[in-house]
């Protein structure tokens, strides 16, 4: 069995989005900043988008994805992120955390909808074999996971921009936890660091 790994980009003072995100404005007012580094550089809402990361980014996320074989996010996520146009682009099934299952898509679009952290994760899991968990946004997944023990690994990629507003990572969360750093990258755009979490 792998592992779980939490992976999420913040603001420096800690925001995954701006203001007002959701499925017409993604990461909210300001928050694409969050995603220069996924996209290779700066970037609008309303431009065509070539994914083209590069240098310190692409090592981090290209070493980061090569041990995962599946997913979980939440509903939020997948929503904002428009369904990543219809069909999952990332390492093996993506289980979409959601209280509204009944509109599940189709089986080859790589998505398969669970009510339920636990059971995501059993899913997830099962699915991923040998392989790792990686468990995405948003926030209060991540938060819920790293509450009730399930996170083996803490990512947290921090964009060099002050948001001042939007939706917090640790917004609310009253836990202690133990962090051990295991690897640190920066580039002009993101300091990338790996965190095996304490148990």
């Amino acid at each position: 069995m792998g592992k779980i790994i939490a992976s999420i980009t913040t603001s420096v003072d800690g925001y995954v989005t701006g203001p007002d995100d959701g499925p017409e404005l993604g990461l909210g007012r300001g928050g694409e900043r969050l995603h220069y580094w996924v996209m290779g550089g700066p970037w609008t809402y309303e431009g065509d988008h070539d994914f083209a990361m590069h240098g310190p980014d692409k090592e981090f996320y290209d070493e980061l994805v090569s041990t995962l074989a599946s997913g979980v996010v939440g509903r939020g996520m997948y929503d904002a992120a428009r369904a990543w146009g219809g069909t999952n682009p990332f390492p093996g099934t993506l289980f979409v955390l959601t209280h509204r299952t009944e509109d599940q898509p189709a089986p080859e679009a790589g998505f398969r909808f669970v009510d339920g952290l636990d059971t995501a994760l059993a899913r997830a899991s099962e699915a991923a074999g040998d392989g790792d968990v990686a468990l995405g946004g948003g926030a209060d997944v991540i938060r819920q996971a790293l509450a009730a023990g399930k996170v083996d690994e803490l990512v947290i990629s921090t964009a060099p921009v002050i948001l001042g507003a939007g939706k917090r990572l640790f917004d609310g969360f009253d836990r202690d936890v133990d962090l051990e750093v295991a690897q640190v990258r920066s580039s002009p755009y993101a300091t990338h660091v790996r965190y095996t979490v304490a148990k």
